[in-house]
């Protein structure tokens, strides 16, 4: 049969004119994830800091978990997410990370600080939680180097929680019942400073993008960096 026998499509057919390799479809942006992290970590931070600084008694300290739960914890492991999905490396291994914490935190305190079977060994606990804070303290120290890439807001949160870690590190390894230590109340205070600076730099972060423009400025300090 020859190639002048085959009939054209008649009334209600349509011809296959769509190319078979499939069409990308379009993409759509992903909204900055910083400025959520970021109130995400300031707000359970300022939570547990006031616990440390001494304001409030040590004993509402489990008040924080619901907060180290799904703010700081779960909140921030997604925004650490969607900093992959944007090619933030930084930006992903920050909130990835912090949100790990907050969710370590607030199991350590569920489940194995109040353990029955850590009371035979409640005077070296305190040592559990200093190697605990000290692994912390190491990883936001380097994270504080990338963090002069960023912004002088990211960076100051990042000086401002290493110098927090460091304290309460101390202070954990330092006294048997950590809440008691001086080092602890320093490390409380410096964990407000850490979270009104990272607050600064959420608020920064929505409102730049929101306007368009600069208006809460952020000091980027890499070459051809936005504020937004």
């Amino acid at each position: 049969m020859s190639d002048t026998n085959i009939t054209t499509p008649t009334t209600g057919m349509t011809a296959a004119t769509t190319p078979l390799t499939p069409v990308p479809a379009a993409t759509t942006a992903t909204a900055d994830p910083a400025p959520l992290g970021l109130a995400a970590f300031a707000m359970t931070t300022m939570a547990l800091s006031v616990v440390n600084a001494g304001i409030l008694n040590a004993v509402l300290a489990p008040a924080v978990l619901g907060l180290a739960l799904f703010y700081g914890g779960g909140t921030q492991l997604l925004a650490g997410m969607w900093e992959f999905r944007r090619g933030n490396t930084f930006g992903a291994v920050a909130f990835s990370s912090f949100g790990a914490f907050w969710l370590s935190y607030w199991f350590l305190a569920t489940f194995i600080l109040s353990a029955p079977a850590l009371a035979a060994a409640a005077g070296q606990v305190h040592q559990a939680i200093g190697l605990y804070l000290l692994g912390w303290t190491i990883f936001t120290a380097y994270m504080t180097v990338a963090s002069f890439r960023v912004s002088g807001a990211v960076a100051a949160v990042f000086v401002l929680l290493t110098l927090t870690f460091a304290a309460l590190c101390i202070g954990a390894f330092l006294a048997t019942v950590p809440s008691t230590s001086s080092w602890t109340k320093i490390g409380g205070w410096l964990g407000l400073a850490t979270a009104l600076a990272a607050w600064y730099a959420s608020f920064a972060g929505v409102t730049n993008e929101t306007f368009k423009r600069t208006v809460v400025p952020t000091w980027p300090m890499a070459p051809g960096a936005h504020a937004r």
